[in-house]
């Protein structure tokens, strides 16, 4: 079990509750070592006298008060408690408020308080108040040789007293560029307050703290183990230069942000304006006989042997039924026209097998 570090009572009226204080956290911080870098070896600390140079042992060391230069006021155990017997041994509630007034700024170290000899009781009643009224207890207390404000909550079974600061000790926000409600730059719009709102809800679950661990700590020790592993105990990485950075724009599109958090994809700005989009293409179609010449599409040229493209041109010199099928033609004989010209060494050949045709027809 624990060892209490304080002993006490609470008192509020006529009500005397006996309790001890004990630790309420514990620090897992690793533990490094300094060391010297030229040979590794360990750098230990020592109390010494400076006016002899000597070491001095913790029996030999009292505390003391410099009323002057060079001059103290010897203060043992004893007199820190004599100074008010009381202060020292009592948890003086003041006042009882609700527990939302007092900011979370204002709490600095939690403390467990369990019941003294025969304090049960009165440390239950206590208790099941602060339950049941939903109100925390603001009292003065000495720890050390300190007086702390103090807030007496009720977590689970336990009364936890929260050390908690003065107001002269929280600095004021004044000297710091925090944006306020009226502030033109910091404008939030309802579109993205309802985003936001929605991030909020969807990332909104119950309270379970032991799913929370110190993952640097792991991470750190993991590094440890494989410097250890690679026998790179006496290697000193240096840090590496850092790259410059690509300078980042002031504006920032929060609704884009919002929606990329949401796992949708960025949608357009209210600023960006729908004419500037380009109309999806059209598709083509089939010219049909109702259609008129005009809006008929021209047939795409193909490339053709030169006895394809002769006989497209002899064809095109018959009679047509229609005015529309005779357009059509003409239209097609120019890109066909195009092909073989680009053809040099058939052109002859073209020209040749054309002229046959057409001579039999005039026989005939």
């Amino acid at each position: 079990m624990a060892r209490s570090m304080w002993k006490g009572a609470i008192s509020f009226g006529l009500v005397h509750i006996p309790v001890e204080m004990y630790p309420a956290t514990s620090d897992h911080a690793l533990d490094l070592t300094m060391l010297d870098r030229r040979d590794f070896s360990p750098i230990g600390f020592k109390r010494y006298n400076k006016h002899t140079g000597k070491e001095v042992s913790w029996d030999d060391i009292i505390k003391g008060y410099e009323y002057k230069d060079g001059e103290y006021v010897v203060l043992s155990d004893e007199d820190l408690r004599r100074a008010n017997p009381e202060a020292t041994r009592t948890i003086d509630i003041l006042a009882f408020v609700d527990a939302e007034q007092v900011p979370l700024i204002y709490y600095e170290q939690p403390y467990y308080l369990a019941p003294g000899k025969g304090g049960d009781k009165v440390y239950a009643l206590l208790r099941e108040t602060l339950r049941d009224v939903g109100k925390i207890g603001i009292a003065n207390v000495v720890i050390r040789v300190k007086q702390h404000l103090a807030a007496l909550v009720c977590v689970g079974d336990a009364i936890v007293l929260n050390t908690i600061r003065y107001p002269d000790e929280i600095r004021p926000t004044d000297e710091l560029k925090i944006p306020t409600d009226d502030s033109k730059a910091a404008q939030v719009t309802q579109k993205e307050l309802q985003m936001a709102r929605a991030l909020v809800e969807g990332m909104s679950e119950r309270w379970k703290p032991q799913q929370y661990h110190d993952t640097y700590r792991e991470d750190l020790l993991a590094l440890i183990k494989k410097k250890v592993a690679a026998n790179q105990t006496k290697t000193i990485t240096e840090a590496e230069p850092e790259e410059e950075k690509p300078a980042k724009s002031n504006v920032i599109d929060l609704v884009a942000l919002l929606q990329a958090s949401l796992g949708k994809k960025p949608a357009r700005t209210a600023g960006d304006d729908d004419d500037d989009d380009e109309p999806p293409p059209r598709r083509s179609r089939k010219p049909s006989d109702d259609d008129d010449d005009d809006e008929a599409p021209p047939p795409r040229a193909r490339k053709a042997p030169a006895r394809s493209t002769a006989h497209a041109n002899a064809s095109a010199a018959k009679p047509k039924r229609a005015t529309a099928t005779k357009t059509a033609a003409k239209t097609a004989a120019k890109p066909a026209a195009k092909t073989a010209a680009k053809k040099a060494p058939a052109k002859k050949a073209v020209a040749k097998t054309a002229a046959k045709p057409a001579a039999r027809r005039k026989a005939a």
